[in-house]
């Protein structure tokens, strides 16, 4: 059975579901060239319905969240949420009833630095979760009881971003900073596999660096929207990469490219009223960090803006080996409400997202909850943070239903 639809695609959709794009051969890699319109009929869209809400604005401490900044379900049932604010993790029954704290603030055994996340599911289910600024990996047993921690060495680059994958794999993406020293700085982000203890295993990819956030003469410098490494594993262990100032997706197999996945994106320009409202936002987060007078000056100096918004904001890998893109958010696109707690360090995506089916074929758009960002989605099930109209944070847990025989016809099982 279906459930309700909290909202589903807006595109127009393909009458008789016959998909309009081509395929094309390039040197052995498939260029999927995909229309505007999905390949979704009006009833065999996939749809989104809420099934587990945990968190209050006000009441139970142990319902109410700072910084949700990684979720994992466990293998008995229940869910394990990082705080990244109260550096702490909180378990929860399957119903969402709290059941206790582990860990805090600190750098002894099952403790967390600042910035900790997020919460990774590792070989046997061992639990794993980055922590930069003690410069290791804390582990946990499935159970959420500490083990010890392994090491992370920072020499190479800092890690940027981290996912695990259904086989159990942890990747992350290193970036070099060059802070601190003169040594010559490489202009290319690497994206490795690590082992339990940490180590480095393989190097699976290398691109070109993003350019939002660099360090010049050890002061940060910001360049909302300009062009970033965008990355994702699929359900099916395929490894999608894209450079989002064009709506063009490399499908790789190991290290070698096997499709492109392309679709039409209108470029818009970032207009000034748009870079003033995210400049004000900024400083005023800026304000809240403790920063005044000439620091904050240096701050405002470093905010630049690209000329063009990018084509999408985030990827993840959704059910059945679909991929998914998240559109971007403008400011000047939020209501009035929302624009009273505008924050850009919490990113840029919208509520809407293409999903694409195993051959990179456009399915069509799939509406979120507004103000809800995916952390993981595995199998049919999507873990999210939700934020209410006072901007304060819960975790939610959305459910994917379709016709199971829909995903195999659109690929042409």
């Amino acid at each position: 059975m279906v459930l309700s639809c909290l909202a589903c695609g807006g595109e127009a959709a393909v009458p008789d579901g016959e998909w309009a794009g081509a395929v094309r051969d390039s040197a052995g890699v498939e260029i999927v060239s995909n229309p505007a319109g999905g390949l979704w009929t009006v009833g065999d869209r996939w749809r989104v319905s809420e099934d587990l809400r945990i968190g209050t604005q006000a009441g139970d401490p142990d319902y109410q969240f700072g910084a949700i900044a990684g979720i994992a379900e466990l293998p008995e049932g229940g869910l394990v949420v990082l705080d990244q604010q109260a550096q702490h993790l909180r378990v929860f029954s399957r119903d969402g009833a709290y059941l206790r704290t582990v860990g805090g603030p600190g750098s002894g055994p099952g403790e967390f630095g600042l910035g900790a996340g997020p919460v990774l599911v590792g070989p046997g289910d061992t639990l794993f979760v980055p922590d930069p600024s003690n410069q290791r990996l804390n582990r946990f047993t499935p159970a959420v009881e500490p083990l010890d921690s392994a090491p992370i060495d920072f020499s190479g680059g800092f890690p940027s971003a981290w996912l695990d994958t259904s086989d159990g794999r942890i990747i992350n993406q290193v970036r070099p900073l060059g802070i601190g020293g003169d040594q010559e700085v490489s202009s290319s982000d690497l994206i490795l596999e690590r082992g339990s203890d940490g180590t480095v295993k393989d190097t699976l990819l290398t691109f070109p660096s993003g350019a939002t956030f660099q360090m010049r003469d050890g002061v940060p410098d910001f360049t909302f929207f300009s062009p970033e490494p965008v990355w994702a594993v699929t359900t099916d262990d395929a490894f999608v990469y894209g450079y989002n100032d064009v709506y063009r997706i490399g499908v790789y197999d190991g290290s070698s490219l096997v499709r492109v996945i392309e679709k039409p994106f209108v470029s818009r320009p970032v207009a000034e009223s748009e870079q003033e409202l995210i400049r004000e936002a900024m400083l005023r987060a800026f304000e809240e960090f403790g920063l005044s007078g000439p620091q904050l000056e240096v701050f405002r100096d470093a905010i630049g803006f690209a000329e063009s918004y990018p084509a999408y904001a985030l990827m993840r890998g959704g059910p059945e080996g679909s991929l998914w893109v998240q559109h971007l958010q403008l400011p000047s696109e939020l209501p009035p409400e929302e624009l009273e707690n505008f924050n850009p360090q919490l990113g840029f995506g919208a509520p809407t997202w293409d999903v694409f089916d195993p051959a990179g074929r456009f399915l069509g758009e799939l509406e979120m909850p507004r103000r809800y960002q995916p952390l993981r989605i595995d199998g049919n099930r999507i873990y999210g943070v939700w934020r209410d109209d006072l901007d304060v944070q819960h975790v939610l847990v959305m459910r994917v239903e379709w016709d199971a025989a829909d995903l195999e016809s659109a690929a042409g099982g």
